[in-house]
C-alpha cells in the first residue's frame, strides 16, 4: 500500500499497479488504437488517391498524431484516467494527491508515451517501472501521476475458532487493558490460519504470542494449557467483553431515549380509593374539583314557637369516609 497524502493532509492507502498489470493494460490499449489507426489509414488512402505525395504524407502524419497520440489523451481526460485497457484490468491514473487527472496530466503522459512506448517498444517504460518504488514510468514522474489498482480482491473473513469448553470463563478476571490492537490482530490471524501452518512453525508462533500476552497481562496461563488453547480462550474472553459492552451501551441508549410519558398513577399512590384524588389511573391534579353547594340555613323560628328539629343529615357522598366506621366503598347504599 502507498501512503498518498491529499491536500487536506489525509493519508490514502492506495495500492500502486505493478508492471504485469500495467503492461497488460497497455497491450489492450495499443491493440484498440492500432486497429482504429489501420481503419483510418485505409479510409484516407481511398480518399486521398487523387492527391499528390506531399498531401498524402501530411494527412498521414496528422492521422498518426490524432489517432495514436490525441485519442489516448482525450480518452484519459474524459474518463478521468481510465482507458479501455485500464478499465479492463481495474486500474486508474490519479494524481500524486489521489485526485482525478486533468488534461495537462494526460497530455504529458501521452507525449512521454510516444518516446517510452511507441519509439522504444516499451523498453524504457518497463525499466522505469521496475526501478520506481511505486511502479511509475517517466510519463508519470513528469506528469505527477500514479497508476493505482481500483478493484481489490475481496478478503475472506474467517471466524476465530472457539476455545475448548473447559476453558470457557477461565479468564474472566484477566486484565486485558494493556494489550495493544496490533497484538490482538496477530493472535486472531494466527488462530484463523493455524491449521494451514506447519505444526512446528505454528507451535513456535503460538508460544511467542502467548508469551507476549502474558507479558502484557501479567498473569501466566494455567498449568498444562497449550499455547494455542490459551490464545483461543483469551480471544474469546475479549470478544465476550466487547459484546457485553456493546449490549450495555445499546440498552442504556434505548432507555435514555425513551420519554417519560403520562404514566398510570395508582389509587394507593394518590391517596387511595376514588375519593383520595386519582380515579382509574388519572392523577388527582387532572380531576377538576367538584363544586359543592353551601348548606342551606333554616329560617329562624318565630318567638314562642317550638324549636324546629334540624333536618336529617344526608347520606355520605360518594368517596367520603366515616370516622367511626369502615372506609367508604365508593358506592351509595340503596334508598
Amino acid at each position: 500500500m502507498s501512503g498518498v497524502v491529499t491536500g487536506d493532509a489525509v493519508v490514502l492507502g492506495l495500492q500502486p499497479a505493478r508492471l504485469p498489470s500495467r503492461a497488460l493494460a497497455v497491450l489492450v490499449d495499443l491493440a484498440v488504437v492500432w486497429a482504429a489507426y489501420l481503419l483510418v489509414m485505409i479510409g484516407l488512402a481511398v480518399a486521398t488517391a487523387s492527391l499528390d505525395e506531399a498531401a498524402v504524407t501530411a494527412v498521414s502524419i496528422a492521422a498518426f498524431l490524432l489517432v495514436l497520440v490525441g485519442a489516448p489523451i482525450a480518452v484519459e481526460t474524459l474518463s478521468h484516467g481510465r482507458s479501455l485497457g485500464k478499465m479492463a484490468c481495474g486500474l486508474r491514473v490519479v494524481r500524486d494527491d489521489g485526485g482525478p487527472i486533468r488534461f495537462r496530466h494526460a497530455l504529458v503522459r501521452g507525449a512521454m508515451g510516444v518516446v517510452e512506448i511507441l519509439m522504444t517498444l516499451g523498453v524504457v517504460a518497463c525499466v522505469a517501472s521496475l526501478v520506481s518504488e511505486r511502479g511509475r514510468r517517466l510519463g508519470d514522474v513528469f506528469a505527477g501521476t500514479l497508476v493505482v489498482r481500483e478493484r481489490m480482491p475481496a478478503a475472506r473473513v474467517r471466524p476465530v475458532p472457539p476455545p475448548p469448553p473447559w476453558l470457557v470463563g477461565r479468564f474472566a478476571g484477566l486484565d486485558l487493558s494493556a494489550v495493544p490492537e496490533g497484538l490482538w490482530l496477530e493472535v486472531r490471524q494466527y488462530l484463523t490460519r493455524a491449521r494451514e501452518l506447519d505444526p512446528a512453525v505454528g507451535r513456535q508462533l503460538a508460544e511467542r504470542l502467548a508469551g507476549e500476552l502474558v507479558a502484557r497481562t501479567g498473569t501466566p496461563p494455567p498449568a498444562g494449557v497449550p499455547a494455542e488453547a490459551y490464545l483461543a480462550g483469551v480471544v474469546a474472553e475479549r470478544q465476550a467483553r466487547d459484546a457485553r459492552r456493546a449490549f450495555a451501551e445499546a440498552g442504556s441508549g434505548h432507555g435514555a431515549g425513551r420519554g417519560a410519558g403520562p404514566g398510570v398513577v395508582a389509587g394507593a399512590e394518590t391517596g387511595g380509593g376514588f375519593g383520595g384524588g386519582g380515579a382509574f389511573g388519572v392523577p388527582a391534579a387532572a380531576v377538576p374539583p367538584v363544586a359543592v353547594a353551601p348548606a342551606s340555613v333554616p329560617p329562624a323560628a318565630p318567638s314562642g314557637a317550638p324549636p324546629v328539629a334540624p333536618p336529617a343529615s344526608a347520606p355520605p357522598a360518594i368517596g367520603s369516609s366515616r370516622e367511626d366506621g369502615p372506609p367508604a366503598t365508593g358506592f351509595a347504599p340503596p334508598a
